[in-house]
């Protein structure tokens, strides 16, 4: 399989026209396969009371503003909005796009032990749930709620009609018309780190992503991949089925780097990488990052 570059353009602290400028920029360029937001209703960094568009009211904008690219969120969370009403949004975005969406799912936010940041007053991640009135839970309540909302999303994508009951969720006569383009509706991209995570990508995903250079080293990457591949085969799956993605942060002066990382990403399996830079927002700044950073990433992946 090739290497399939996109690009991330997190919309936080930049205006919905520059995001959308660079989205037609590369809407005409071949070279990039993808283009994703986020799923956050606050910013992470730099100023908390700044700007930070919302994720799929967005898609939806760009998705009529754009032809080629396919898109989506990486990730959605699962605990912004119920399943069938995520179902119903992702089907409309698909419509709208002619069939582009990439269905971009995570678990969303936890309960954390305090020395992994889980403090409302000291992390912005946490921060954003109790702004928005939303509670945390579990991590294992997390990931059942991830189960039961996959399960909806493929039944509300293929089944004209259907009654469910589930240990968070009840739906009686869902019906969702139009159907996604695709006849068994968008390819599925789950998102995150843990085995439990890895388990239901094992079971459920066409594609896993995970966030790597400077947050994670190839090293560690390449050994969630491996965990992976045990899950797949567990699952009786082939782990060549599951499409490995990651995403990585390219500094503004950073180009080098970038390329060294997509060049060692690419020999441990990785065949989808997403770039994102700052950089893409200034004057000719979509020309340096493709002729820099994602030429040369499809040159090595091809080779």
């Amino acid at each position: 399989m090739e290497l399939r570059m996109g690009i991330k353009t997190t919309p936080m602290h930049v205006s919905y026209e520059d995001i959308r400028r660079v989205w037609q920029e590369a809407d005409e360029i071949p070279e990039i396969a993808d283009a994703w937001l986020w799923d956050h209703m606050m910013p992470l960094a730099g100023d908390r009371g700044g700007p930070a568009l919302e994720g799929w009211t967005t898609l939806a904008a760009l998705a009529g503003q754009t032809s080629r690219l396919r898109m989506g969120l990486l990730v959605t969370s699962n605990r912004f909005r119920s399943p069938a009403v995520l179902g119903k949004m992702a089907t409309t975005v698909d419509v709208i796009s002619g069939g582009r969406l990439i269905m971009g799912l995570g678990v969303g936010g936890t309960v954390q032990p305090p020395d992994t940041g889980g403090i409302p007053g000291e992390n912005p991640g946490v921060m954003e749930y109790a702004a928005y009135g939303i509670p945390l839970i579990s991590p294992r309540e997390g990931i059942a709620r991830l189960v039961e909302t996959v399960t909806i999303l493929r039944r509300m994508w293929t089944e004209d009609a259907f009654d469910f009951e589930g240990p968070f969720t009840t739906l009686v006569g869902n019906r969702n018309a139009p159907k996604p383009v695709r006849p068994a509706g968008p390819p599925l991209l789950i998102g995150g780190w843990g085995d439990r995570t890895l388990r239901v990508v094992a079971e459920h995903a066409d594609i896993w992503n995970i966030p790597g250079p400077p947050h994670n080293s190839v090293e560690s990457l390449a050994e969630r991949s491996r965990v992976l591949d045990r899950l797949c085969a567990a699952a009786g799956r082939d782990p060549g089925e599951v499409v490995r993605s990651v995403q990585v942060i390219v500094a503004e002066d950073g180009a080098a780097e970038a390329r060294e990382a997509i060049a060692e990403l690419v020999g441990v399996g990785f065949r989808h990488v997403v770039v994102g830079s700052r950089r893409m927002y200034q004057d000719g700044g979509m020309k340096w990052l493709v002729e820099e950073v994602i030429r040369p990433g499809v040159e090595v992946g091809v080779g």
